[in-house]
């Protein structure tokens, strides 16, 4: 698992800050907001303790969470048991549907995380929040 870029921080990072640390992974972190498209973007902290993340929502539903980390971006779900179903049958690799079947279940949903090194697992991504989108 990689680690949150900005663990111990008590303000989200800027542009720059971002850049820096996400490194060549900036440009998937870019095309991945483009694509998805979601109209609101947050930054959210729990604890300096867990680092910052940024939310995409649709209206006052997040969709994706997506965690800056060094070289790398981290993205989570929280898919209820019809997104869970949906993103099964959308031909996802198998080893994220071995992801999907060992997830952590919690009220809001199994807790799905996945780790964005390269092209192909935007696709993935994408897949997984049309399934939270359209349930």
């Amino acid at each position: 698992m990689l680690p949150n870029a900005f663990i111990g921080r008590t303000k989200a990072p800027t542009d720059a800050e971002l850049s820096a640390e996400l490194g060549d992974a900036r440009a998937l972190w870019d095309q991945l907001l483009m694509e998805l498209a979601l109209p609101v973007q947050e930054w959210h902290s729990n604890s300096t303790e867990a680092g910052w993340s940024l939310r995409l929502k649709a209206g006052k539903r997040t969709i994706v969470y997506i965690t800056p980390c060094r070289g790398a971006l981290r993205v989570s779900f929280a898919l209820g048991e019809k997104a869970m179903q949906a993103a099964r049958e959308s031909k996802l690799p198998p080893g994220v549907i071995k992801i999907l079947d060992e997830a952590p279940r919690y009220a809001e949903g199994a807790g799905v995380r996945l780790d964005v090194t390269t092209k192909t697992d935007l696709a993935t991504v994408k897949r997984l929040a049309a399934a939270k989108m359209a349930n």
